[in-house]
């Protein structure tokens, strides 16, 4: 998730850092898009930052200590699965040919596709209990910036639809070529602003369109959404004014949370983990 202002949204001190007790003792993969990844704006990082990924950290990293982070900032659902499909910024940009993982480090250094290597690495780590993911934002920036009507017509319902399928063979690919039969919990997105019904309306049914697949396949949805909403209540409903959302030196905020902001997504990868487990008992 790049630039979200539009959408509404975002596929998470003295702050807490969840990490259950058991959350050590197995191996955690992450994936999805810059907000996995803990990306911070120019706006407010040194250039030189960008070439140590160490230096980035998002709610991953808050949840457990153990986790192997392979998202890459402005990952769409089609260039997770696809080589050189469009993405928003990971591997490619609309109109060039550049992108994120073009020009810096990931957390973790690896060739072709997320999904690819989300398989190798499921396939080589047994133990792993544990993968998050958020994803889909991105599609609807590409969609934003590549259709007419800016995705706010026929093609948002377009768009929708495009990533269902691609979430779909995710989810199929992790639980069939790569075997993996343990938690799965998708991270819903956040959105900027709850005090606008178009915007919030608009986030509400991506987080809709990404809660079918997650279901179907045996996982369970992060509340992010409710989260951010919850803990914006006392500044009316604004999540940049509530600090979960970067400060830019202009006023205004960023679309990628602050620290606090990882630290409410990461509690609710541990609810989802939680009420996971209690339905499986």
């Amino acid at each position: 998730m790049r630039s979200f202002r539009w959408f509404g949204a975002a596929l998470l001190l003295v702050l807490f850092t969840v990490a259950p007790a058991s959350a050590g003792q197995h191996d955690y993969l992450a994936l999805g898009d810059s907000v996995a990844f803990g990306y911070r704006p120019p706006a407010v990082t040194p250039p030189s930052a960008y070439f140590d990924a160490s230096n980035f950290a998002g709610y991953p990293e808050l949840y457990s200590p153990n986790v192997t982070n392979a998202s890459c900032p402005g990952e769409t659902t089609a260039s997770m699965i696809t080589p050189g499909a469009q993405s928003n910024g990971c591997e490619n940009s609309v109109g060039s040919p550049f992108g994120y993982r073009t020009l810096y480090p990931l957390h973790v250094d690896y060739s072709g596709t997320q999904l690819a290597f989300a398989v190798r690495f499921l396939d080589t780590h047994p133990r792993t209990r544990l993968v998050t993911i958020d994803i889909g934002a991105n599609d609807l920036f590409v969609c934003r910036q590549t259709t007419p009507d800016q995705c706010t017509g026929a093609s948002f319902p377009a768009a929708l639809q495009r990533i269902s399928r691609n979430l779909t063979t995710i989810f199929a690919t992790l639980r069939g070529e790569a075997r993996y039969r343990h938690d799965l919990v998708l991270v819903s997105y956040y959105a900027l602003d709850y005090r606008d019904p178009a915007a919030v309306a608009q986030v509400q049914a991506l987080n809709a369109t990404l809660t079918g697949p997650t279901l179907r396949f045996g996982g369970v949805v992060a509340d992010g959404f409710g989260a951010f909403q919850e803990a914006s209540r006392s500044t009316g409903g604004d999540p940049c004014a509530a600090g979960l959302l970067i400060a830019l030196p202009t006023g205004g905020c960023d679309v990628h949370p602050t620290a606090k902001g990882h630290a409410l997504l990461a509690g609710a990868v541990e609810e989802a983990v939680a009420k996971g487990h209690r339905h499986a008992a």
